[in-house]
């Protein structure tokens, strides 16, 4: 398994889920309905695929949602002006992120909408 770069990020990712959803709860004490409502709201960014010929800008707006830094400062920020509301969104955020990467939806390559990095290791393991 430690040889297994996939298996190790998609475990990372569960414990990761699992955290947000028990800092969402305990916490933060947030409303399970708002959770359910902005829980797919990152994936709006998927948006721009629907352009023709921007894959490459497509992608960079994916990772960018995707990558775990703009939930983690909307964290902190919030945290250092008391912004209950906020820190719940940017849970609400990392929890999705860590249930796509769980489910082995990875960062995008500017190619194609299809290959991820997280798909990029089994590459490996064929060979």
């Amino acid at each position: 398994m430690l040889t297994r770069p996939d298996l190790l990020l998609r475990v990372e990712a569960l414990l990761v889920l699992a955290g947000s959803l028990i800092a969402y709860s305990v916490l933060l004490h947030g409303a399970w309905l708002w959770f359910a409502v902005f829980f797919l709201a990152p994936d709006l960014s998927l948006a721009g695929y629907m352009l023709p010929g921007r894959t490459r800008l497509a992608a960079a707006l994916y990772n960018v949602v995707h990558s775990y830094s703009l939930p983690l400062i909307l964290a902190l920020v919030a945290w250092k002006f008391s912004a209950p509301h906020y820190e719940q969104a940017a849970v609400i955020w990392i929890a999705h992120i860590a249930f796509d990467r769980l489910l082995g939806f990875g960062l995008k390559y500017g190619q194609a909408f299809k290959p991820t990095h997280l798909q990029s290791a089994a590459v490996f393991r064929a060979s």
